[in-house]
């Protein structure tokens, strides 16, 4: 599993962990902002455990891309669900070199789409996946948003 922390930390039973791991010096990143959001879409869901939130570039997202999807170019969010073990849930790797670009074409502020892809990147790692299952994770991740980025 890519870029895991080996740090331990304990969490009161029934709240989501979140280690936020800023690897990219480019831009300032709210990562408390960040830490309500999934910790809000966890408690919207009933999840418990543990997660790696990653802020990252395009080289290491196109690495990434390249080993696990054989797509040589940088995307936007990766995820990597660890099957829950010892609370594990998985890994998210967001590129916010890419995430400012589709912010500009969007027409929102870095803050608000990385906050859509820390949120579409945690239900991957819930096992969600909007291209095989028929639009469930896409209602799913549009109530939330309703509900948590309103």
């Amino acid at each position: 599993m890519p870029l895991r922390s080996s740090v331990i930390s304990s969490r009161p039973a029934g709240e989501l962990q979140v280690l936020v791991l800023d690897r990219q010096r480019r831009r300032r990143v709210d990562r408390a902002r960040l830490l309500r959001l999934l910790q809000g879409a966890a408690r919207a869901l009933r999840v418990e455990g543990d997660v790696a939130l990653v802020l990252t570039g395009d080289r290491p997202l196109r690495a990434l891309n390249a080993r696990y999807r054989g797509q040589d170019k940088p995307t936007d969010v990766l995820s990597f669900p660890a099957g829950g073990g010892e609370g594990g849930l998985g890994d998210i790797v967001i590129s916010v070199e890419t995430a400012e670009r589709n912010a500009r074409s969007l027409g929102r502020t870095l803050p608000q789409e990385l906050d859509v892809l820390a949120l579409h990147g945690f239900l991957h790692v819930l096992g969600y996946d909007h291209e095989t299952d028929e639009g469930t994770m896409d209602r799913l991740e549009a109530r939330l948003r309703r509900r948590l980025l309103s």
